[in-house]
């Protein structure tokens, strides 16, 4: 057994004055009367087995004290195997950064009112192995499949427009997508692609890519981002940023493609709201139930340590209001 805070084991120490705070008293309590002989005091029987016992409400309470002590320390034990069952799958998020993604229509815009609710469904799957691609004129791996999400979140914050060459290659990055998973050994492999445009470069089209993905058993979810007409986007001027309003061109006939070859489902994102709906919709469909075996290092240990105390606190007050009520 190890002690998480050690430390509190120190406060035992208190249980010494507290001892000679008791011896004190006692003698203090006492009454003396002084006679010649004792002998008619050491008849057997005169003395009760009440005043015998009054001294073990004390040490019910010291060990009490001691107990406590022992938990405020946190008692752990180690090396302990534990079955369990969750749900988990792999899940490779595929965005894009391209410059439109700036636009405004979502707030604070498209790109940033993405990464907000993907941080929101990443935090929401602790279970799953979760990788990062981003797209725009080209395409690069930002986070391989990972269980550590405080990395992957990291990473995430990271990721801004403008990093790589300008455009929308939606097939280059689904198929950089599909790279990263397509060995994957999970029972339920996953693509979230998000895009607000249309695909106008890149070597791979957006079908052929989707085609890659159902060989190897992968199931995309596609989202397009924009709302219906126009919307406003940020260009840079001589007099500092203006903004224009600009149409919304989505390919959705193209992503509606992608999924249904895939098995997966097309979305429209047109505020935030709705984004943070899509995420929730996707993450309700996506459950698979795995057993795990985990290996804990530290397991905690208060509790039987905390039950002891109640039991001995609660025998000292029933010793005092019964049995002993009597005795000083």
């Amino acid at each position: 057994m190890i002690f998480a805070n050690p430390l509190y084991l120190y406060l035992l120490l208190l249980l010494i004055p507290m001892i000679g705070w008791y011896i004190y008293k006692l003698r203090k309590s006492q009454a003396s009367l002084q006679v010649s002989s004792s002998e008619a005091f050491n008849v057997p029987g005169v003395t009760s087995w009440k005043v015998y016992l009054r001294h073990i409400p004390f040490v019910l309470r010291m060990a009490a004290v001691a107990i406590l002590i022992v938990v405020l320390a946190r008692p752990q034990s180690t090396n302990s195997w534990q079955n369990s069952s969750t749900e988990g799958i792999d899940i490779i998020l595929a965005m894009d950064i391209s410059g439109s993604m700036l636009a405004q229509d979502l707030k604070p815009n498209r790109l940033e009112a993405a990464k907000d609710v993907a941080a929101s469904f990443i935090n929401g799957r602790p279970n799953d192995n979760i990788g990062l691609v981003v797209f725009s004129g080209e395409s690069f791996t930002q986070c391989p499949l990972t269980t550590d999400h405080t990395v992957l979140l990291n990473l995430f914050k990271d990721i801004q427009s403008g990093m790589i060459q300008d455009g929308t290659a939606i097939g280059l990055g689904l198929a950089n997508a599909v790279s990263r998973i397509k060995d994957s050994q999970a029972k339920s492999k996953v693509i979230i692609l998000l895009t607000d445009g249309s695909n106008n470069t890149g070597e791979i089209a957006p079908v052929t890519a989707a085609e890659i993905a159902k060989t190897f058993g992968i199931r995309v979810y596609t989202i397009g981002v924009g709302t219906k007409g126009m919307a406003p986007y940020p260009f840079q001027t001589a007099f500092g940023i203006q903004y224009q309003n600009i149409p919304v061109e989505i390919d959705e006939p193209t992503l509606k493609q992608i999924s249904a070859t895939t098995g997966g489902q097309y979305f429209r994102a047109t505020d935030n709201a709705s984004l943070k709906e899509i995420y929730s919709e996707i993450d309700k469909m996506e459950k698979t139930k795995i057993s795990v075996q985990e290996y804990s290092k530290k397991q905690e240990e208060y509790k039987n340590w905390a039950l002891l105390v109640f039991a001995l606190l609660l025998v000292e007050v029933l010793l005092r209001n019964t049995l002993l009520r009597n005795i000083p």
